[in-house]
């Protein structure tokens, strides 16, 4: 007896220590920073760009209460304060293949219920990537309601333009707006759109890691073009005025979406052939095509993205896409918290700054790509 409570209690420590220790440690491994607590060359009117904004972090996905600031990860409120950033996208991420790569993956593997289990989260999200898709939802919304009105979650042109008044007389005022990554997450229903618009999402990409039943991921192991489903989709999101976001979409999918929908499109985080040729990149062509559908692209933070560790390597790819296709196409889209290690976390925006003036952007061009087009863009494309 003696004997199965010492085994028993073994396990019990072992349980809890996993729970209590296991997320955190998943976290901090996944999401580092190379250059933190940077000191850079000070751009004395940073402060004075009124809209910074980002298309894409995956911050959600992780137990962290995004009104404190936290020494793990790259993105809360507190850090987006420092750093001037009006405004990040929050994205969904619901279901990652184990051994991710960015050349051949399928869904048969999910680590993201292992994490969900590992979070304690409740327990339809172990089984239901619909569920735990919407509880991320959720939890951007619940840390809007405990802001105490720092921090708004926008879903219309008209909370925008509000959101972007009230800023004017307090730069201490943050916004998100939430998007997918991947729309598995539907578990193949279009009707489920309905449910993550009134969630707030207003941008969806079709894929992730894997192809699904909407269509190809760059990353998949079909990598095939737009299904039938794919397309009701389509016709289902341009109805509720849902932007279509390309990234990781495979070259057929890319194309065949173009050729498909009338709706506004961008690539919320990815980097271009052109500086770092690798699968996860966009070719010459897919930019022009971008460009004549007055897109966003969201350019990242991480080595995959612009072969390079910091904000130079960022800021050529930027410099590569304002040639191409307009300097009013270019964002930032770092994925931040994404599994990745990122140059920076948001607090080393101003690096970025400081390159693109070497770089040659005037003081204007560089407050659109840091976020006016961004703003610009939403303003034109969210619902009314």
């Amino acid at each position: 007896m003696k004997i199965l409570y010492t085994v028993l209690l073994l396990i019990a420590v072992v349980a809890i220590a996993f729970f209590l220790l296991a997320p955190g440690i998943a976290e901090r491994s996944m999401n580092k920073t190379i250059h933190r607590n940077i000191i850079m060359q000070p751009v004395n009117w940073y402060d004075s760009i009124p809209f910074i904004a980002d298309l894409h972090c995956d911050a959600l996905l992780w137990n962290r209460n995004l009104l404190k600031r936290s020494k793990d990860g790259h993105v809360d409120i507190p850090r987006m304060q420092q750093a001037n950033a009006a405004f990040q996208v929050f994205t969904i991420v619901s279901k990652t293949p184990r051994g991710i790569n960015i050349e051949n993956n399928t869904d048969k593997t999910d680590q993201i219920a292992l994490l969900s289990f590992a979070q304690l989260k409740p327990i339809q999200d172990w089984f239901s990537i619909k569920a735990r898709a919407l509880h991320q939802c959720e939890q951007l919304h619940r840390f809007a309601k405990q802001s105490n009105g720092i921090f708004r979650v926008i879903t219309s042109q008209k909370e925008l333009k509000k959101f972007i008044l009230d800023r004017n007389t307090n730069h201490q005022l943050t916004a998100g707006m939430l998007g997918i990554e991947g729309a598995h997450c539907l578990e193949g229903n279009v009707k489920n759109v309905d449910t993550f618009f009134n969630a707030g999402v207003r941008y969806i990409g079709l894929t992730h890691f894997f192809d699904n039943d909407f269509g190809g991921s760059a990353h998949g192991v079909i990598k095939g073009g737009l299904t039938e489903k794919g397309k009701l989709l389509i016709d289902k999101m341009q109805e509720k005025h849902i932007i279509i976001d390309l990234a990781h979409a495979s070259p057929q999918l890319f194309d065949e979406i173009l050729q498909y929908a009338t709706a506004p499109v961008i690539v919320s985080h990815t980097g271009v052939k052109g500086t770092c040729n690798n699968t996860r990149n966009l070719s010459d062509t897919q930019i022009d095509a971008i460009g004549k559908r007055n897109g966003l692209i969201g350019i990242g933070l991480w080595e995959t993205a612009v072969c390079g560790t910091d904000a130079a390597a960022t800021a050529r790819a930027m410099r590569y896409v304002a040639n191409r296709i307009g300097v009013d196409k270019v964002a930032l889209g770092s994925d931040f918290d994404g599994a990745i290690t990122a140059s920076y976390d948001i607090t080393g925006f101003p690096a970025i700054v400081n390159v693109l003036l070497n770089e040659g952007f005037s003081r204007n061009e560089t407050g659109q790509m840091m976020g006016g087009n961004i703003r610009d863009f939403l303003l034109k494309n969210l619902p009314q």
